[in-house]
């Protein structure tokens, strides 16, 4: 209800009709809230697991992407709805903080919801669900921790980041090359891993694709590879024992600031004119000879006098290359960055074993390697595949599998995968429940049955029948006392998980079940959903 006032001030009252009504308060927004949460979980519960599913998406350009990644699918979506965003930045935090299980942390959250909505309906208040749901988070990651196992591994034993890596892998696009693809990023992060800080810095690490050749060419680069060739088609294509000047400064005459005219109006002055010019070039070009550089690698262009100059004077040079790349390059190279020819000095080159060009598939795209470098903490993956959506999905396994290396090497803490941890922590919040009297039990139990909602999925995702397989493992577990029973999604023969190899980081479920509890408690809490119409 609203009052106004006509063109000659009389005051009327305006009532907004009833059916365009679009605010929900209490019982009716929460509803409304779990069912939008809900439905994004859904979307993604048959991505599950190393049976699931893949999605395509149609981006508004009309680029399409194919991807089980939970955070990528999300990340792509048109979603309008608030809660779903909200779905939408937990992937986010945990795509951020651990790289993997984005899309077993969107799955938990839709089944504590589904729970949250069952005892909504039995009348027992969200404040109390929302407590509940605290209490029996930290059973399940205090119990996560009394169930990990310490992996030990070094330099020389890397098989065990090999086997969880390849975990992360299974259930990607890529796993018919796992092993493959796994070794390659444990090599890749133990390149630039600081294990006496336990400390990783993945942006050392440059993965790189090209179209063309098969998934099992793909290989790992101790280097930098840059997608330029040597300026000149005459220049050297293989160059030993490199040093390198790394410029910021082009290779061209200065230029005024102001605007500026030159009248031409004789062949002589012509001729000073270019003599002129000639010279900054040939001055340039000495300077770096001076110095020793063997290579000279630019961040800007230069023309082709410049180009022809450098090729008569022996000096290879490739031009035009981005400011991310030269600053890997200088890494790598142990060169520094120089913006000024005259601060160019011996001590500021880079140095490489080995630099060469490399062509590819029939259209001899060439690109760059710089290899056996003087500092090899910057590394490269470099991706071969049938198609672009081939390679974008494959950066995004790989960027997986390099997270949970880097998580190992953090906390090197594993639980058992498919379903086995979160059935382990089922039994055990279960079993705390009856030490909780009130409302809340009720609460604590129903995070127990949303804890067996992942290894539901990841049965109907490989066509098992879903409660017959969770029933016979959960009690299998319990007769055994033995936390490593999972589901069997690859018809191995034995729900052992320690036999299949199949292991999960102790931080990244933990991370899982923390995070997905937030979030739920947030929405649970959120009675009342206002529209800029309403007021």
């Amino acid at each position: 209800m609203a009052l106004a006032f006509d063109e000659y001030g009389r005051p009327f009252i305006i009532l907004k009709e009833q059916e365009q009504k679009t605010r929900l308060s209490g019982l009716e927004a929460q509803k409304a809230n779990i069912s939008a949460g809900r439905a994004v979980s859904r979307i993604l519960r048959t991505s599950l697991g190393p049976k699931g599913m893949d999605k395509m998406l149609q981006s508004p350009d009309g680029d399409v992407t194919i991807t089980n990644d939970g955070a990528t699918i999300l990340e792509q979506m048109d979603v309008d709805n608030q809660i779903a965003k909200l779905m939408v930045e937990l992937s986010r935090s945990q795509d951020y903080e651990i790289g993997d299980g984005t899309t077993g942390v969107v799955v938990m959250a839709g089944a504590l919801l589904e729970q949250a909505e069952r005892l909504l309906e039995r009348g027992i208040h969200p404040i109390r669900i929302a407590e509940g749901y605290e209490m029996a988070s930290r059973i399940a990651v205090e119990h996560l921790e009394r169930i990990a196992q310490k992996f030990d591994f070094g330099p020389t034993n890397i098989e065990p980041l090999v086997q969880t890596c390849m975990t992360t892998l299974s259930s990607k696009i890529v796993n018919r090359c796992k092993r493959a693809l796994a070794e390659i990023s444990v090599k890749a992060v133990l390149s630039v891993a600081d294990l006496e800080r336990k400390d990783v810095n993945l942006d050392l690490i440059k993965v790189e694709g090209k179209v063309g050749g098969k998934l099992e060419d793909t290989e790992l680069i101790y280097g930098i590879t840059v997608d330029k060739d040597m300026s000149h088609p005459q220049m050297p294509k293989q160059i030993e024992d490199a040093k390198i000047a790394i410029l910021t400064c082009p290779f061209e005459p200065p230029k005024p600031k102001t605007k500026h005219k030159v009248d031409i109006d004789t062949v002589e002055k012509f001729q000073t004119l270019r003599q002129q010019e000639q010279k900054y070039f040939d001055d340039m070009v000495q300077k770096c000879k001076d110095v020793g550089a063997t290579l000279v690698i630019c961040q800007w262009g230069f023309d082709d006098e410049a180009n022809h100059l450098l090729m008569h004077q022996n000096l290879p040079a490739v031009r035009w290359v981005g400011g991310v790349e030269l600053e890997l390059i200088a890494i790598a190279t142990g060169g520094r960055i120089v913006p000024r020819f005259q601060e160019l000095t011996p001590e500021k080159l880079g140095r490489a074993g080995l630099v060469r060009e490399k062509s590819f598939g029939t259209t001899k795209d060439k690109m760059l390697y710089i290899e056996h470098c003087a500092n090899s903490r910057a590394v490269t993956i470099f991706i071969r595949g049938g198609n672009k959506m081939m390679i974008e999905e494959t950066k995004r396994s790989i960027h997986d599998a390099l997270c949970v290396a880097r998580n190992l090497i953090r906390n090197n803490f594993i639980v058992y995968g498919v379903g086995a941890a979160e059935i382990s922590c089922s039994i055990a919040v279960e079993a705390a429940a009856d030490k909780y009297p009130g409302v809340k039990q009720y609460a604590i139990r129903a995070f127990a049955d949303a804890l067996d909602a992942v290894p539901v999925a990841l049965a109907e995702n490989s066509g098992l029948q879903p409660i017959e397989t969770l029933s016979a493992v959960k009690s299998q577990q319990i007769k055994e006392n033995n936390p490593h029973f999972g589901i069997d999604c690859n018809d191995v023969g034995t729900n052992d998980m320690c036999e299949q190899n199949v292991f999960e980081t102790l931080i990244g479920k933990q991370q899982q079940i923390l995070l997905a509890t937030q979030v739920v408690k947030m929405i649970l809490k959120i009675d009342d959903v206002i529209s800029p119409s309403d007021y």
